[in-house]
């Protein structure tokens, strides 16, 4: 019996993505998988049954979709009932929230699902074009500066008109990962003065690069901020204290602020307080990306629009979701590389060895046992 593929309908609120599109689906199947939809799991995405079908994929209900599956594909993890029927040992591939969601991770272990966090994929070469954090964070990038501008009110861009000049937007990315380089590049595209920083020296650079101006603290010696894998660590006091001054005096001077600092498995770091908020001009706008997290602006609540001193704070929620088709696109390539790349043609099947430092990082559940570092640790 040829290996099969469920692919689940989302059912978080807001989530309008899927895990396979067509262009995933055929390239699974000419791997020798079998697919399985389930019926309605596109549509969020602007993605039919009739286009899965015509990608060589079986739609149908839940339970069918899901029945000997050798491995399940969602977006965001499911609950441990909804891959009932499953084979023993089915594994599951997906993003996990493995931190926030312990108890869903120990119904996987407890199921006998060899769960796979895909937000836990090592940031090393060999696994770029399977990492969703990138993939998504990038599009979510692009849309903060979106939602900026939607609720600025005012250009960009300076514009010199027979009626007198309009002064360029003054924009500051805090954070500078994947999703605050993209948003520094809208920025610059869309004609804003952009500056950022971040706690990472090294992307200094990167933002000289996409022509924005860096600010940077340059009094406290020795603090790279960058922990294994190229994520962002905790900062030292002595740092956190020279940082909050630069950047206290650079945010009043500012129009738009965009913030977007993570540490995985941490609550967001508290990066602008009620103090800098007021010290902004009336019909200034603040996107917080990191809201869902906890978020780095006192105030901000995700999903909402909260107004403080007049300052508009931009709560981010399912930031992702709002572009369904590109962002689902992106995921669903992600899921097919990373399965590709373990894809045994002898076996037909996809072989996960124990040593391998990407099947170490994204596993967390394995033969009824919590089995990943990370949540030992944590």
């Amino acid at each position: 019996m040829a290996f099969k593929i469920a692919v689940l309908k989302e059912t978080a609120p807001g989530e309008r993505r899927v895990a396979a599109v067509p262009e995933t689906v055929k390239k699974l199947a000419a791997l020798g998988a079998t697919v399985a939809v389930e019926s309605g799991a596109g549509v969020g995405a602007t993605v039919s049954d009739e286009d899965y079908r015509g990608a060589g994929a079986d739609v149908a209900a839940r339970a069918a979709a899901v029945e000997d599956a050798d491995l399940v594909l969602a977006v965001q993890g499911p609950e441990a009932g909804d891959l009932a029927g499953a084979k023993p040992g089915a594994m599951l591939a997906a993003s996990l929230d493995p931190f926030g969601r312990r108890d869903r991770i120990a119904a996987y272990a407890a199921a006998g699902i060899d769960a796979l966090a895909m937000e836990f994929m090592p940031r090393i070469t060999r696994a770029q074009s399977m990492d969703i954090l990138s993939s998504q964070s990038n599009l979510s990038g692009y849309k903060s500066v979106l939602e900026a501008a939607r609720y600025y009110g005012r250009a960009f861009p300076m514009m010199m008109t027979a009626a007198g000049t309009v002064s360029a937007a003054r924009l500051f990315v805090m954070g500078v990962g994947v999703a605050g380089l993209q948003a520094i590049a809208t920025a610059k595209r869309l004609g804003a003065q952009v500056s950022a920083t971040d706690v990472r020296s090294a992307t200094k650079e990167q933002i000289k690069s996409l022509g924005a101006k860096p600010v940077f603290v340059e009094t406290v010696a020795g603090i790279e901020g960058e922990g294994a894998g190229g994520y962002a660590t905790e900062m030292s006091d002595a740092y956190k204290q020279a940082q909050a001054e630069l950047v206290s005096d650079h945010i009043a001077r500012q129009d738009i602020v965009i913030t977007t600092a993570l540490i995985p498995g941490r609550a967001a770091p508290r990066l602008i307080g009620d103090a800098q908020i007021a010290s902004m001009r009336p019909g200034s706008v603040i996107v917080d990306l990191a809201a869902e997290q906890g978020g780095n602006v006192e105030g901000a609540v995700a999903g909402q629009v909260v107004e403080l001193h007049g300052v508009r704070i931009v709560g981010a929620k399912d930031m992702a979701s709002t572009m369904a088709a590109d962002t689902s696109a992106l995921f669903a390539r992600n899921l097919y590389n990373f399965i590709n790349a373990f894809w045994a043609e002898g076996a037909q099947t996809p072989v996960f060895p124990d040593d391998d430092e990407i099947v170490q990082g994204v596993r967390v559940t394995r033969n009824g046992k919590i089995v990943n570092e990370r949540l030992a640790t944590a």
